[in-house]
């Protein structure tokens, strides 16, 4: 048997658990059979391979931009999409559920996801291509990227889904005026930005950068699911999502319109951080049962 390095270091986190909140059932929600799959590398490299095969999915690390520009940076109407349609940015996409699901209710727009971890990426793209949705694309590369991939004014719109809220580095909180800076280089004049958060941080962060910069706010709510519960595109959930549903939490989203003049203002205000975190995005920490076992202790 062996392990991959991955497991290896999710172990190190289960270590490090066992030392701060001692072995528990809190402690063993983190434990997950994978690590103990002698096939877990096989099956990551088997979808890698599959890949590189699906005609949706283009692969393009910062090295591979270094020899050649990307061939459909300014031309994905043209020569990918066949249209004119919107074209839709789902940041961090994960495994593509928001993806596929936003192209399925509506094939007047088209949809590219966007995440750097090609193992869950792979999910979304075997569904569209096995659905046969033509107005679906993959993209695996880091977003900072962006600009490599679109040229200015090609996207409409932005999706963020459950981004780590990055509390303690701004420079990489998806939602910053750093990236709202970015976002500027590819994105239409007043491209809407749609923000779906488990995160009391980050929604409160994204809020107070709204304000500050007097962006003009589409929608806003603490608790999605209660107060847009028939609305057929919000309610669209991922994996992850339904996870936090299910310990409790509420649905944070906030919708703004992102212009290409305004001189943006980071906050400077002290916003409380989240009392609860993931360890990674398959890996929850369910905050009621670990303050509990800290009583006990």
């Amino acid at each position: 048997m062996r392990f991959s390095f991955t497991g290896i270091l999710h172990i190190e986190k289960l270590l490090f658990c066992v030392g701060a909140y001692g072995v528990s059932p809190g402690f063993w929600l983190f434990l997950h059979i994978d690590f103990f799959k002698p096939d877990m590398g096989k099956n990551k490299l088997k979808k890698f391979k599959e890949m590189e095969e699906i005609d949706l999915v283009f692969q393009y690390p910062w090295a591979a931009l270094q020899d050649k520009e990307f061939p459909l940076r300014g031309k994905w109407h043209e020569e990918f999409f066949h249209n004119d349609n919107p074209i839709v940015l789902e940041l961090g996409c994960g495994k593509g559920e928001y993806t596929v699901g936003l192209a399925e209710a509506h094939p007047e727009a088209n949809y590219i996801g966007i995440d750097i971890k090609g193992a869950r990426m792979w999910s979304g793209a075997c569904k569209a291509r096995d659905k046969g949705l033509t107005n679906v694309a993959f993209l695996r590369t880091d977003i900072e990227l962006l600009p490599s991939f679109f040229a200015p004014g090609e996207v409409s719109e932005i999706w963020i889904t459950f981004p780590d809220p990055q509390m303690k580095k701004t420079r990489k909180r998806l939602t910053s005026t750093r990236f709202m800076d970015l976002y500027r280089k590819v994105t239409a004049d007043n491209a809407r930005i749609n923000l779906k958060t488990d995160s009391p941080f980050l929604y409160t962060y994204t809020r107070e950068m709204v304000r500050l910069n007097a962006l003009k706010t589409e929608a806003d709510t603490d608790d999605l699911y209660t107060t847009h519960a028939g609305d057929p595109i919000l309610n669209i959930r991922t994996y992850y999502e339904q996870q936090w549903l299910d310990r409790g939490l509420t649905i944070k989203y906030l919708a703004f319109l992102l212009d290409r003049d305004t001189l943006l203002q980071e906050p400077e205000i002290e916003i409380e951080r989240d009392t609860y975190r993931s360890f990674s995005r398959g890996y929850i920490q369910m905050p009621q049962m670990m303050s509990n076992d800290l009583q006990q202790k």
